[in-house]
Formats: structure tokens, sequence, C-alpha cells
């Protein structure tokens, strides 16, 4: 990080609801240090020249080619980045590592191998993990050395984490535990050397430990899958199996904190790896489109084509802005980078931020792979162009590190905790948003001339609806507000269109102050073509949010409310899609 980012102030996880910030404050890809390209530069070379060529054999399960490929990757440093020093690592900051995950979701099976391997199955250990265990474990990681996995999910536990049934118990002599259990959907179970499993001591205390492969560590089939087949994907049983004391993550009844701060990291990592893979299906999609003649000329010069191009490539780059504003907040709350805790602490900080990233990255790059198929027509359904198997691969994203229903109601479960706990100040002013809607005023677009002033506004007010719908559930269903999934999920859509629009409007501004308005007029295009359709879909959901918690009276001064926070004069965004695919056409590859 430059020293400029480092001067800025801490925000709060979840401020962005209710606070305003200005360009300068936010970290976006046109900040990354020389180091940061370096790293990103060194990934894509990696993937493109050593592992995208060697896919159709990892699809065959070629487990043997899979380890080499992670020691070649280990030898580059794409595992160690986020490694302290002292254990072998590289010990850089999260940009880095979640610059290594963008590019290697360019191979959609190769990047949940190395995730597993650098990410879930490593993690626990730098952050939980006793002494011991990270000088025993952490050199040889980073190595490549050993393959890591992860067993969180039984068969009968899933998104319900706790509902686990495996158990641990302590040996007699104190030595070590015992576990006993099947664990499923294990990435990387056929030829993995450490397992992070999570147990429940005594049959309740839900506790993680570090398992070697072992006589009773048994890995099951491979599953046959509907993609990433180029990853090993097993169950696991355990029959009898030992980890030695010091192998227990953190202390006996603390698994859940870990599992559940892992997978914040997973899912700001999985946004990063969705923006890679997004940036090369965009780049496939228009040379195939440049290439492809129909009637007489290429299908890139249809207007249909065009449309599509340009969509995909808004939700990407606008996905981009929200993953690394996020990882810029995280930088920002780091007190003391030599220092696990303080790092675990900034990323649960933004918990809220992180399962808005993992959702909306997971379901923009579903568009974009949708689209590509489309754009490929009847050849984008055959194996033997690339729309096919991204799009197979895609579909896993809105499951892994939870699933995209858990982590929508997880959204707004964490503003309103953090806004109970005082920490952040969403109460107060969900009041006196009540306050401006019972005597309203009318709010001009007109008065300002700055660069995507009208925007700006437009993300206020967008902010403005997501506060009100909240406001109105909390104080309607208060304590019980956690069993109405449904107006969950509504409000957890407006806060992550608001979130987007924002960070968009903020990223633009910023080039434009730095390129000058006529060299940033693409971006300022996407972001005015982003927010012009997410004032529509705002408007949409939250008409069926709150018609589905208010009646009469209430509702009728709501939607009111909402049709004065949603107006817009619509923009012309047939020309504006037009000029930012053209962009893309006349580059010939992904240019934004």
């Amino acid at each position: 990080m430059s020293a400029v980012v480092e001067q800025k102030q801490i925000v709060k996880g979840g401020a962005f609801l209710i606070e305003e910030r200005t360009p300068e404050e936010i970290f976006t890809p046109e900040d990354f240090t020389e180091e940061h390209r370096m790293i990103a530069e060194t990934t894509r070379q990696f993937i493109d020249n050593e592992v995208s060529p060697r896919v159709d054999e990892l699809e065959h399960h070629d487990w043997a080619l899979a380890r080499e490929l992670v020691k070649k990757a280990a030898d580059l440093g794409l595992i160690s980045a986020n490694i302290p020093e002292e254990y072998g690592g590289l010990g850089l900051d999260q940009t880095s590592g979640a610059l290594v995950g963008e590019n290697i979701g360019r191979c959609a099976s190769f990047a949940t191998t190395l995730g597993a391997e650098s990410g879930i199955g490593l993690l626990p250990i730098i952050y939980f993990g006793t002494e011991a265990a990270k000088q025993k474990y952490l050199p040889k990681i980073a190595s490549g050395e050993l393959i890591t996995a992860y067993a969180l999910t039984e068969a009968g536990s899933g998104s319900d984490a706790m509902a686990a049934k495996a158990t641990a118990r302590l040996s007699d002599d104190g030595t070590h535990y015992i576990l006993n259990g099947e664990k499923m959907f294990i990435t990387n179970g056929g030829f993995a050397d450490i397992f992070i499993v999570f147990a429940k001591v005594d049959g309740d205390k839900f506790t993680a430990f570090i398992v070697e492969k072992q006589e009773g560590v048994t890995p099951g089939a491979e599953e046959h899958k509907m993609g990433i087949k180029g990853s090993s994907t097993t169950p696991l049983v355990l029959t009898d199996a030992k980890a030695p004391v010091e192998n227990m993550l953190a202390e006996v009844g603390k698994g859940a904190k870990i599992a559940f701060n892992t997978l914040n990291i997973g899912r700001f990592k999985l946004g990063a790896m969705c923006v890679g893979g997004m940036k090369l299906m965009i780049h496939e999609a228009v040379r195939y489109a440049n290439e492809r003649q129909q009637f007489g000329k290429s299908i890139s010069s249809f207007g249909a084509i065009k449309s599509k191009l340009a969509e995909m490539a808004i939700r990407t780059w606008v996905g981009e802005a929200m993953t690394y504003r996020t990882l810029g907040m995280i930088e920002d709350a780091i007190t003391d980078p030599n220092d696990p805790n303080a790092k675990m602490k900034a990323i649960e900080e933004y918990s809220a931020e992180c399962s808005i990233i993992k959702v909306a990255l997971s379901e923009y790059c579903d568009f974009v792979v949708d689209e590509m198929v489309q754009i490929y027509g009847g050849y984008g359904y055959s194996a033997h162009y690339p729309a096919e198997r991204a799009y197979r691969d895609s579909r896993i994203n809105r499951i892994f590190e939870g699933t995209n229903e858990i982590n929508r109601m997880l959204i707004p479960g964490r503003l309103m905790k953090a806004a109970l706990s005082g920490n952040l100040a969403l109460l107060p002013a969900a009041q006196a948003l009540m306050d401006e809607i019972l005597t309203p005023q009318l709010a001009s677009f007109d008065d300002d001339e700055a660069v995507l002033a009208t925007e700006q506004k437009l993300a206020q007010n967008a902010k403005k609806v997501a506060l009100m719908t909240l406001g109105t559930a909390a104080q309607k269903y208060m304590m019980k507000l956690g069993e109405q999934q449904e107006i969950l999920l509504g409000i957890a859509d407006i806060i992550m269109d608001a979130y987007a629009m924002e960070s968009a409007i903020l990223r633009a501004q910023k080039l434009a102050a730095a390129q000058g308005e006529t060299a940033a007029a693409r971006y300022i295009d996407m972001t005015r073509v982003f927010c012009n359709d997410a004032v529509a879909r705002i408007e949409a959901r939250a008409k069926n949010t709150l018609a589905g918690m208010s009646e009469g009276d209430e509702l009728r001064t709501l939607l009111a409310a909402l049709r004065r926070f949603t107006k817009l004069t619509p923009m012309n965004t047939i020309t504006a899609r037009q000029r930012i695919a053209d962009v893309l056409i006349t580059a010939n590859k992904w240019a934004y």
C-alpha cells in the first residue's frame, strides 16, 4: 500500500450505509503498487502458460500433475504471499493475496485447488495455530510440499455447520485427540496431506484440529461434478484418527469462530477470483464476436451483441471496484501487519462487506458467462469452445463459502448486530431518516455540475431506501427479524446495489480527477448506466419488501418516500452501451 493509502482514516464496517466517502478515501485498482502489478502479472503468466494448457489432464484427475502445478505455484510465491516471513512466507498484504486469487481465477479448477491450499486450508493455521503447529506446517505449505484441505461440511450439516456430528475425544494419556465421523465435499480430498477438521469435543464443543493423512483418514470416491472437474472433491472418513493436542486450533469450543472468520476471507478472495474469470470470459467473447461473421459482417457490429458486451464489462468493472474498495478498508484497519490477530480483527470488522462481495461477484460472474455462451451461439454449447467449460465452472461460486442465500441474510443481520452493540450508529440514522420521510422536501438534481453528481445523489438515496427498509423491518420484527428470510433477502439486494453504486461512482470520480473527464469518459459511462439500472432494481425490490411488512397508511407513506428516493430521469443507456462496447471491440480484448 502506498503512504497515501496508509494515512486514511479507519472506516467502521457497514458505515457506508450512513456515511459519505470521497474518492480520495477509497482504494481502487488504479492504486496498485508496482509490487502488486508484478504479483498479478506473474500469476497471470503462470496460469495462462503453465496451467490452462493442461486443464484437460486435470479434468481427467491427474493429481500428480495437480501437485506438480501447486509446487510450481509455490516456487513463484503464490502460496506464501500471506504467510508470515518467519515461517517461510513472503508476508505480503491482503491485496497481494487477492491479486493472486484474481489471476488464478482464469482457470477455475486450479483456482479451486490452489484456493484451498493457500486459503481455507492454510489460514486457520496462520491465525489460530499453536506456535508448534506453525513451525511444523507453514514452511512446508509455503513450499508446496504439503497439500491442505478444509473439512467442515457433513451430509447433514451444510449451511447449518453447528449440526456437525463428527466427534473428538481426548486420549486417556492426554497427548492427542481421537476423531471419528464423515465429512463431505472436501476440496483436494483425493491427495491432501493435512486437513483442517471440525469436530465436537465430548459431543458438543465445536472445535477445529489439524489432522494429518494417516491410517484412519480415508478419502472417499471422487465426486462426479457439474463443473470444476479438474479439482479433487471427495468425502473424508475419520476412523479413530489422531491429532496431537498441539494440533488443536485456538481452544476447545472455538471452532465456530475459526470457521466463520476463515469464510470471511474466502468470500472476498472468491470475489477476486470471479473478477479474474470475468475478464477472461469477456476477452474470449470479444475475440469471438470480432471473428464470427454473419450476414456479411462481424457479429460484434450488431447492437444486440454490443449491448451484451457492454453489460458484461459494466458488471466486471463495478465488481472489481467493490472488491478492492473493501480490501482497502481491511488493509487500513490492520493495526499491526505482523500480528495475525490484528488482521483477523480487521477482516471480521467488514464481514458484511465480505458477504456483499461474495454474493454480488458470484452473480455478476454467472451473468457474464451466460452472455458469453449466448454470444458464441451453438458453439457456446460445444465442449470444443471455452464458453461451455466456463459456464459449468461458474455455477459453484453461488454455493462456495456459504450459499448466496445464507450470505444475503448475513448482510442485514451483521449490520443490525453492529448497530445493537453500539459499534455502528445505524439506529439514530434510521430515526433521522423517518423524520425526513414524515417531513419531505423535494431534492434537486440540477444544482451540482460535478462529475457524476446526479449519480451520487441517486446513490445517497439508494442508501436511504436500504436504511428505510432495514429500519422498518427492525421496528416491526425486533428480535425475530432473523426469522423473516424473504424480508432479509430483499433488504440485502438493496444494500448490495447501494454499495455497488457508490463504489463505482467513487472509482470513476477518482479516475476523472486523475485523467480528466474526457479520458475517463468510458468509466463515467459505465457508472451512469449501472446506476440508472440499479435504481430500477432497488425500487422494484423495495416495493415488494415494504409491502411484505407494512400496509395501510404506513405503507402509503413509505411508498411515497420510495418514489422520491428513486426518482430519476432515464438516461440513454443504448448509446452509452455502444460506446462501452466499442472500446472492447476496438481493443479486441478486456480493455478496462
